[in-house]
């Protein structure tokens, strides 16, 4: 087979892979999208933020913040913390990308995502995986993504506030997310922790800063907890 034919195989195996990530990052990204419109959040300022950042989460916590009239730094600061996993992603999959060239570890690193993580594992596990078919599950399903949130972003003046459970989006999705996260006590501890935190914090400590706190205090106890825990047995 030549380069050509592998190439565009490649590009078929990471377009096959894709598709479903696709799929489901773009009612998401409407919604992201439509959100940060109703937030005062121009189309255009909206499309940097996917092209920047491009974390789902990240993104849906920024715009959470900025409705809420949070400081900038506690903005950066937070999606900061909760981006850190991505260096985790990345060193799992750098076992796989030995030998690769900076600027396509930096175009590469660029697209993780958690889906795309969990889809690019799976397949170099298998055997049947190539940087590249990677790299084009990373990029097109960034793509979606963009356009997805621009274009709830452009639908979103269309959109009646309230309709279609859109408010009720962000915070759908974060029970979601943390129910997926409770896989045993630990972790339903570290969630009432940081429930409890979060709460007397911002009773007790005037401003923005209880939303930073009690996520690294919460987690930081949950930390300590497991590593008791193991040395126990």
């Amino acid at each position: 087979m030549n380069t050509q034919s592998k190439n565009i195989k490649s590009f078929r195996q990471g377009m096959a892979a894709a598709w479903p990530i696709c799929i489901g990052y773009f009612p998401i990204g409407l919604a992201l999208g439509v959100l940060a419109q109703k937030a005062g959040i121009p189309w255009w300022a909206v499309a940097m933020m996917s092209v920047l950042v491009f974390a789902g989460s990240a993104q849906f916590i920024c715009v959470a913040m900025l409705s809420a009239g949070v400081s900038p730094l506690a903005i950066i600061f937070t999606t900061f913390v909760v981006n850190l996993r991505h260096t985790l992603m990345s060193s799992a999959l750098a076992i796989y990308l030995a030998g690769v060239s900076r600027r396509f570890l930096a175009l590469f690193a660029y697209g993780i995502t958690d889906e795309s993580f969990a889809v690019n594992m799976t397949r170099f596990r298998s055997g049947s995986w190539n940087r590249w078919s990677a790299l084009t599950t990373n990029h097109l399903a960034n793509l979606v993504w963009i356009l997805a949130t621009v274009t709830g972003a452009l639908l979103g003046q269309f959109v009646p506030p309230a309709a279609f459970g859109i408010d009720y989006a962000l915070i759908g999705m974060f029970i979601c997310l943390l129910v997926f996260q409770l896989q045993g006590r630990i972790y339903i501890l570290t969630g009432l922790l940081a429930a409890v935190i979060s709460v007397g914090w911002y009773l007790l400590i005037p401003g923005d800063s209880y939303i930073v706190a009690a996520s690294v205090s919460a987690a930081s106890l949950g930390y300590f907890l497991q590593r008791r825990k193991r040395r126990e047995r």
